[in-house]
């Protein structure tokens, strides 16, 4: 299990290897809640499941698509834990015949590697090791949502904000790398979030 520093430990950005990734025609924006978002995930899960067998040690449904009731860009989030994500070889093969795309890897993150599938509603794959703290730390945020009406909406209107300055800059929405930009513009809001949440735990004091 990991610490309370570990968890509480805020992301600052890293070298981020960009593997398959590659321009597409997506457009960035942010939806009405839609019962489709929850059935993508269950499919997926599945098709995970039977593809990985006794390799998969923990799927999760996380991020705003997860929130019943949070406005979201259609992407489903799902963690996947397995028990080393730098033995690419054990999983990476499978994922992709399952349609994935192996997009980047962020090794100093907790060895994170994103895989896409870019049907829609698009998946975002996050494989992580087992005990690491940004699942922990994933899985609390979807249930502080989840259970707090006022950062639900205060989160939403983050989202809402940050899609239309992001789009405003003119970028191109299938741009590699265009997402992150979406997400810079909504950290603060997300950290403030994140900070009540764990004094709330009582993980910070």
């Amino acid at each position: 299990m990991p610490t309370p520093d570990e968890i509480t430990r805020h992301h600052d950005a890293t070298e981020v290897i960009w593997v398959d990734a590659h321009p597409t025609a997506w457009t960035l924006r942010i939806e009405e809640p839609d019962p489709a978002w929850t059935q993508r995930y269950d499919e997926q899960a599945a098709e995970i499941a039977a593809a990985l067998g006794e390799r998969l040690l923990h799927l999760q449904h996380v991020g705003s698509t997860s929130v019943p009731g949070l406005p979201a860009k259609p992407v489903v989030d799902i963690d996947l834990t397995v028990a080393d994500p730098t033995d690419e070889a054990a999983y990476v093969p499978d994922l992709e015949a399952l349609g994935y795309v192996h997009w980047f890897t962020e090794p100093a993150w907790h060895e994170h590697r994103l895989l896409k599938h870019l049907d829609e509603p698009r998946v975002h794959l996050h494989v992580f090791g087992p005990d690491c703290p940004e699942v922990v730390r994933h899985r609390m945020f979807r249930d502080w949502l989840r259970a707090h009406q006022e950062d639900r909406e205060r989160y939403a209107e983050a989202k809402r904000s940050a899609a239309a300055r992001t789009t405003a800059t003119g970028h191109d929405n299938g741009a590699v790398g265009f997402g992150m930009l979406y997400n810079q513009v909504k950290e603060p809001v997300v950290r403030e979030i994140y900070d009540r949440m764990f004094r709330a735990a009582g993980l910070l004091g």
